[in-house]
C-alpha cells in the first residue's frame, strides 16, 4: 500500500481534529484561577470516565436482557478492594489491568 498526499493529509488533519479539543482547553484554562466549585466538579470527572468504562465491560446484553459477565466481577472485586484501601486512581488503574492481563494469562 501506497500513502498518497491525500491519505497523509487525512491523517495529519485527524490528528489534528483529535489533539485540539484535547489541549485546547487546557491551554485556556492554564492561568486561569477557577471557582471552587468547578474544581471540585472536575475532580470527580476521572471516577466518573473509569466508572463508565468498567460498567460497560461488566455488563452485557444476552437476547433482551442485560447479564454479568463473571470474568470481569472476578477482576473487579479485588481492583475495588486496592482502590479502596490506596485511594489512587493510577494504582487501580494498573492493578486493574494486571490483573486482567494474568486472569487472560492463566484461562
Amino acid at each position: 500500500m501506497s500513502i498518497n498526499s491525500t491519505v497523509l493529509a487525512v491523517i495529519a488533519l485527524s490528528a489534528l481534529v483529535t489533539v485540539i479539543p484535547r489541549i485546547l482547553p487546557f491551554l485556556l484554562v492554564r492561568n486561569l484561577r477557577l471557582p471552587d466549585a468547578v474544581m471540585k466538579w472536575l475532580s470527580f470527572v476521572p471516577v466518573c470516565i473509569l466508572t463508565a468504562l468498567v460498567i460497560e465491560n461488566l455488563l452485557m446484553q444476552e437476547e433482551s436482557r442485560l447479564a454479568i459477565d463473571w470474568t470481569i466481577l472476578l477482576i473487579l472485586l479485588p481492583t475495588a478492594i486496592i482502590a479502596y484501601k490506596y485511594r489512587s486512581l493510577s494504582m487501580t488503574v494498573v492493578s486493574g489491568v494486571l490483573l486482567m492481563a494474568i486472569y487472560r494469562y492463566i484461562v
